[in-house]
């Protein structure tokens, strides 16, 4: 029985060598010894042996740490009287019978130590004994004398019940976790997998020990894994979240897996393997790749929203959407939009059966060589072509319904969507989204933001079709309004510019209400008219027209330009709200209060030019002021006093007179030529001043070189520019008599007709001139007031007219035939190119107008029209 303990020991004194394997082979002869911190160290096993009379006769040391009593003490006793309770020890001594007699016995016996322990771990007297459970195992034996004795192998209850409760705990967490759980030894096998590990990749838990990573995941994340997993056994850093991604058996479907990875130690502290908990995350992988595919979608959206339609422009608005979608949504995309749409027809774009000729406007790639879309044929951008009958893409023209393209075999497209591009109804055009291959294929969520993305550029497309309808139809209507030609004007040399608005910011230009005027004025006067309604678009151009008709109008009653602004304003006031020219001509009649949001807004600047005189009246609404270049001067803005713009009403307008010397050059113009987003307008202003450094040059390039000098000063708005130079009358050209309030001042005011027009070599023209000055005087002599005055002038025509102080107008009425008078204003009205009177400061004018003779004029006779009244 001495023996067994000293054989107990030979292998830990035998070799070097570290603790087998777990496949090593259970009879290997070479003697191997445990590894420090093997279970027993764990369990802390003690032993002891008896002797044939029932005597201790061996005692371990890890007895004296479980028992507290030193070998010394213990060698000899007998056990059952040293450390059973005392009501126990009858049948203590029973059980020691039987064992004694060769019978094996395990069971738990309750123990007492005699004294209770120090910190050295051996027994102090005096001290209370410690009480505890161990389970024993007997095993019997015999001496070398054939004596029977007994081995005893003691373990405290306490660690063994630790043991049973970790085991349990372990087996419940390993075998119920709903998780994949592996246990993976040093050697990367698998020693233990739970049933749910099993359940995904087949067999039982048994089927997979001894597998490694290789076993389930495709080589280069196999090769991955492994490293990460040595990476733990090393350093004993945990891995969390680390993502796998392989198949599983008998499935093509990719999975993804989330993965913890900790190193595992025995319960003294050695590392035994590493655990893997891995969870299949497919459907959360998938789900994010939504979410992140709803967020781009919702961000490409939102692009869209903000960078297509900037341009009231079609080609332009379709670049705008591929700049969008490529590639953030495809690898390339193209942009069809219907002939007729693009050149302005009225009739719906395309035709029922789906095969109207398009235009491709745009094309975008993202990758080098793309291949054409829709058909094999190849269409170069700008080219006209029609889509086969039988195609997709016809066929999501005629339904309106976005079709999948086939992909051509061996080609670089694997996925193909052909979108029609609808607006309020009506398919403009088809865009085409394409992804090569590599990419993800097309989706439905795809396709439904496909549809959004073609709907949303449709709209604009159609926005800026129905814009560039109304552009022109608003630019017709303008330079209708527009003086035709070159004006002409007596005293004046005229030169004049009309631009639209310019798309210096990539947007298109609108229609604004820009506008200028020359009309001639009785007396060889002209009126000179600049003016801007606020605003653009069509009812901008519409209310530009009915203001300058509204301005002819008041200038052929030979108002003063004070005058006119005045009811010009009324007219502005009235033409925003409901009711148009009719409510205009009434608040014209009648003031009233404005309502600014019922009105248009426009300034004018009003002149009227005397070439007699060579005088200029100005009159100011809100705009900006003349210009004036003397002859070896420099230029400079008049002082006119700018008053309130048309249309806001309440305050009288003044008027400013400057005489102007013979070669004086005079600058009307809008706000466009002056002001921008890139400059202050007093900037502008003193550029254009400084551009007038030439005026004696020919006043076609002077406007010329104005525009050039002011080209990166114009903006988005419309350029009126409108330019005279002063050429007065000459005084040999004009006749003027005052003649007393007497009947024979009929007689003196024909000879001075005669005398004057025998002068300037008209006499075709002397009878007919007669007739009428007779006319005139004779009526200003009936009717009138003061002393009359008579003038004539000559330059492109002849004009006479007569002055007198009177009040009363002349009146044109029809003569019955019995009458001997009343037929003076009607000879005047059949012999004379026109005729007519106006008011002025000091009475009236009544003037009628001859042309000069020449091959193109036929003179009436003037006994003919004597003999054509009666």
């Amino acid at each position: 029985m001495s023996e067994i303990p000293a054989r107990a020991k030979e292998p830990t004194e035998s070799t070097e060598s570290e603790g087998p394997s777990a496949d090593a082979p259970l009879g290997d002869a070479v003697w191997q010894s445990s590894p420090p911190g093997s279970i027993y160290d764990y369990i802390k096993v003690a032993s002891f042996s008896i002797g044939p009379d029932g005597l201790v006769d061996q005692w371990s040391l890890r007895a004296e740490q479980l028992l507290g009593i030193r070998a010394e003490d213990a060698v000899g006793t007998d056990p059952i009287e040293a450390f059973i309770d005392p009501d126990l020890r009858e049948r203590g001594q029973r059980k020691m019978t039987e064992i004694l007699d060769g019978r094996e016995w395990t069971g738990v016996v309750p123990f007492r130590t005699p004294d209770e322990a120090d910190g050295s771990g051996l027994p102090a007297a005096g001290r209370r004994g410690r009480r505890g459970l161990a389970e024993v195992y007997v095993m019997p034996t015999r001496t070398e004398d054939g004596e029977r004795a007994a081995v005893c192998i003691v373990v405290d209850v306490r660690v063994l019940r630790s043991i049973e409760t970790d085991l349990a705990a372990s087996q419940a967490i390993f075998g119920q976790s709903p998780f994949g759980f592996l246990l993976i030894d040093p050697d990367l096998r698998v020693r233990r997998a739970n049933q749910r590990f099993a359940s995904i990749f087949g067999g039982t838990p048994d089927d997979h020990r001894g597998k490694g990573v290789h076993d389930y995941l495709p080589r280069a994340e196999a090769d991955r894994v492994s490293a990460t997993l040595r990476r733990v056994l090393e350093t004993g850093d945990s891995i969390t979240d680390m993502h796998v991604t392989g198949f599983v058996p008998g499935s093509e479907e990719r999975r993804h897996w989330s993965v913890n990875l900790y190193r595992v130690h025995s319960g003294s502290g050695r590392p035994i393997g590493v655990a893997w908990l891995g969870t299949d995350i497919t459907a959360r992988r998938q789900a994010a790749r939504e979410a992140a595919n709803a967020r781009r979608n919702l961000a490409l959206l939102n692009e869209a929203g903000a960078r297509i339609g900037n341009s009231l422009d079609l080609e332009t608005t379709a670049r705008e959407l591929l700049d969008v979608v490529v590639p953030g949504f495809c690898d390339l995309a193209t942009v069809d939009l219907y002939q007729g749409l693009l050149v302005g027809d009225q009739s719906p774009p395309g035709l029922a059966d789906g095969s109207a000729e398009l235009r491709r406007v745009a094309f975008s790639s993202a990758v080098s060589d793309a291949p054409f879309l829709g058909t094999g044929e190849r269409v170069k951008l700008g080219a006209v072509h029609h889509y086969p009958f039988n195609s997709p893409c016809a066929d999501a023209l005629r339904t309106a319904r976005p079709r999948t393209v086939p992909a051509e075999d061996g080609g670089l497209v694997q996925s193909t969507l052909a979108v029609p591009m609808v607006a309020h109804d009506t398919v403009v055009g088809l865009v085409q989204f394409a992804r090569t291959k590599g990419s993800e294929p097309f989706g439905d969520r795809d396709r439904d933001l496909a549809v959004e993305l073609a709907a949303r550029a449709a709209v604009c497309i159609d926005n800026a079709r129905l814009y560039r309808r109304e552009h022109e139809r608003a630019l017709i209507l303008q330079r209708s309004l527009l003086p035709p030609g070159d004006p002409e004007a007596s005293g004046l040399d005229i030169a004049c510019r009309y631009l639209p608005g310019n798309a210096a910011t990539g947007r298109a230009s609108e229609v604004g209400g820009d506008w200028f005027d020359v009309i001639e004025l009785p007396g060889h006067r002209t009126a000179l008219v600049v003016g801007d309604v606020m605003g653009r678009g069509l009812r901008a151009a519409v209310a530009m027209g009915e203001l300058r008709t509204a301005v002819r109008t008041l200038a052929q009653l030979d108002l003063e330009p004070a005058e006119v602004l005045s009811q010009l304003d009324e007219i502005a006031r009235g033409l925003g709200a409901p009711g148009g020219v009719q409510q205009a001509t009434r608040a014209a009649r009648r003031p009233r209060e404005a309502d600014l949001s019922e009105v248009y807004l426009a300034t004018c600047v009003y002149a009227v030019y005397d070439s007699v005189t060579r005088r200029c009246t100005f009159a100011n609404a809100g705009h900006l002021p003349p210009v004036l270049v003397e002859p070896g001067e420099t230029a400079l803005m008049l002082d006119v006093p700018p008053g309130l713009p048309l249309g806001v009403g309440g305050e009288p307008f003044e008027e400013v007179e400057v005489e102007l010397p013979e070669g004086a050059l005079l600058a009307l113009y809008t706000d466009g030529l002056v002001e921008s987003r890139d400059h202050p307008l007093d900037e502008g202003l003193q550029a254009f001043v400084g551009a007038l450094t030439d005026p004696a040059r020919p006043l076609e390039d002077v406007c010329d070189q104005v525009l050039n000098t002011l080209d990166s000063h114009h903006g988005e708005d419309d350029i009126a520019l409108l330019m005279a130079r002063v050429q007065g009358l000459p005084s040999d050209s004009v006749g003027d008599w005052t003649l007393p309030r007497e009947p024979r001042s009929v007689g003196r005011a024909r000879e001075y007709a005669r005398a004057q027009l025998l002068a300037w070599d008209l006499e075709p023209l002397v009878d007919t001139t007669e007739l009428l000055v007779s006319e005139l005087v004779t009526n200003a002599l009936r009717y009138g007031e003061g002393e009359i005055r008579l003038r004539l002038l000559l330059d492109r025509t002849l004009v006479c007219e007569v002055w007198d102080s009177g009040l009363v107008q002349p009146r044109r009425r029809r003569a019955r035939d019995t009458d001997e008078g009343g037929r003076g204003l009607q000879l005047v009205g059949l012999l004379s190119a026109a005729w007519g009177s106006r008011r002025t400061p000091r009475g009236k004018t009544v003037w009628f107008e001859l042309p000069l003779p020449g091959a193109d004029t036929q003179l009436t006779d003037p006994a003919e029209a004597l003999l054509s009244l009666f």
